[in-house]
């Protein structure tokens, strides 16, 4: 699984990656490849507009906020 955290650096994007590796560990994901993204034209290919944005596995999951550890937690269980 390869999941991709868009977003500029700002602490809003870094908590969400925080988040996302939280999440991980917590379901017990060790295979699973996590990417932080800062350039802006990379997002657009990923069809980001609003950051902080988590793309999973190519598929924009959240963009826009901030999502809790529970809400990654549930989006990962139903891959």
């Amino acid at each position: 699984m390869r999941i991709i955290v868009a977003g500029r650096g700002c602490q809003r994007c870094i908590t969400t990656e925080d988040n996302v590796k939280k999440a991980c560990r917590e379901i017990g994901l060790a295979d699973v490849e996590i990417i932080h993204i800062t350039d802006p034209k990379e997002f657009i290919k990923l069809g980001v507009i609003v950051t902080p944005a988590v793309i999973i596995d190519g598929k924009v999951v959240f963009s826009g906020k901030v999502p809790s550890v529970e809400e990654i937690k549930e989006v990962l269980l139903k891959k």
